[in-house]
């Protein structure tokens, strides 16, 4: 994402002693589920749609449209804590992260970790998107 940088997100104020989040996506009765682990507490997107309206049914990932860009919104919302930094950055974030999600694999789902997401976060133009995404 162009390297953002921002002194004020939870990104870089992180401390090796916080546990390591890790967003799973899936699919329950044809619903896209999303959940913050180690908790497994669901993630919605109710503080997302506080912000920007665009998907009140709920979240997608895969593609670019209005539930990928709630996703989008909600995940740096939730991992940051930081309004602002989230409405700056998300729809890039859709088109970079989210709209590549699969729920692929034995069990169905997407994984995000939050080294994923700081690597995004942090790229330069000239790095690819973390390869584990």
């Amino acid at each position: 994402m162009s390297g953002i940088s921002d002194p004020r997100s939870h990104v870089q104020s992180r401390t090796s002693a916080d546990p390591d989040v890790i967003y799973v996506g899936y699919r329950r009765r044809g619903r896209a589920i999303v959940e913050k682990q180690p908790d497994q507490e669901q993630l919605t997107p109710e503080r997302s749609l506080e912000l920007a309206n665009h998907s009140p049914s709920g979240f997608e990932w895969g593609y670019c449209g209005s539930g990928p860009a709630q996703l989008a919104l909600a995940l740096l919302l939730d991992y940051t804590g930081d309004e602002a930094f989230a409405l700056d950055h998300y729809q890039e974030f859709k088109t970079e992260v989210v709209s590549q999600l699969e729920c692929t694999g034995p069990n169905g789902c997407w994984r995000l970790t939050s080294s994923d997401i700081d690597a995004v976060l942090h790229q330069t133009p000239d790095k690819p998107v973390a390869s584990t995404i």
